[in-house]
């Protein structure tokens, strides 16, 4: 098609490269991009939101929340708390108090990994989502993907990497403090303070 020009703007063309015959080659840069939203305001205004409540694991009975779901072969036998590369699948209630009468506000579903070889640590890493069926915060929930060095400190700090519906792209951190612990059978209630 010769002598037919294109509806380019040229005047922000950076080169043009002129050959023989008719024909023009140009790059151009920057020609009419622009992007506009109003759907997310710009400094957004963020909230701190604590969180109170107690973490029943319970190991005993017929019932347990966590569970077993795979092990390391070369671990076979290990005496510790659980051996090194166990995984557990875990359902554990989020209660009001530290009870076993207690409201059940929610539940913490995911993962643990036993991450720790040695015999005089005990670590997991955790890959849980702590879900809130009644309240201010029903339907919401929040997720720990972090190491939590269970027998490092009483006082123990995990990270929150994100969340749903109210706790949706939240940051921040769990403190989790022993509030009651049975070596015999394993049962433990955690007190979990969050901050988001």
């Amino acid at each position: 098609m010769r002598g037919c020009r294109s509806k380019c703007d040229f005047s922000k063309a950076r080169n043009i490269v002129e050959f023989p015959e008719p024909i023009s080659i140009s790059i151009v840069r920057n020609a009419c991009c622009e992007y506009y939203t109003e759907s997310w305001p710009f400094p957004r205004k963020e909230q701190d939101t604590t969180l109170h409540f107690f973490l029943q694991e319970i190991l005993s009975g017929e019932n347990p929340s966590p569970v077993k779901v795979a092990r390391s072969n070369c671990t076979e036998g290990d005496p510790s708390p659980p051996p090194f590369g166990s995984v557990f699948a875990v359902d554990d209630p989020l209660k009001e108090g530290p009870g076993p009468e207690s409201q059940t506000i929610g539940n913490a579903q995911g993962l643990y990994l036993s991450s720790s070889q040695e015999n005089s640590g005990f670590t997991l890493v955790m890959l849980v989502d702590s879900a809130f069926t009644t309240g201010e915060f029903n339907g919401s929930s929040f997720s720990v993907f972090s190491r939590n060095p269970v027998s490092e400190a009483e006082d123990r700090e995990v990270a929150v990497v994100g969340g749903r519906w109210q706790f949706r792209l939240a940051r921040g951190f769990a403190k989790i403090k022993t509030s009651y612990l049975n070596t015999t059978n394993g049962d433990v209630i955690l007190e979990y303070t969050v901050t988001l």
